[in-house]
């Protein structure tokens, strides 16, 4: 057989007492990161506007063309207002 089979040191999914440890080392950041984020909001900075609503609403379902014409297809763009980001800004 081939030298490449079996398991390998490191692989795999990190023990769950770790990845606990390392939850526990950064949850006293969650109240800085939070502000953070609020305040990269309330600048209009785009990546945290995107990483709000991915998170909050979920990203949105992809769609996927299949038929076989040359990759045209009409996806609508529903852009949002400046007063329904600025509610979605106060509500946070």
């Amino acid at each position: 057989m081939g030298k490449h089979g079996g398991a390998r040191k490191g692989a795999g999914r990190k023990p769950k007492n770790d990845e606990q440890a390392l939850l526990d080392k950064l949850s006293v950041y969650s109240d800085e990161a939070h502000l953070k984020l609020r305040k990269a909001v309330e600048n209009g900075e785009q990546w945290a506007i995107k990483m709000f609503f991915e998170y909050f609403y979920g990203r949105p379902n992809q769609t996927i063309n299949h038929q076989n014409d040359g990759g045209k297809f009409d996806n609508a763009k529903n852009d949002l207002t400046k007063d329904q980001i600025d509610k979605l800004i106060d509500k946070l």
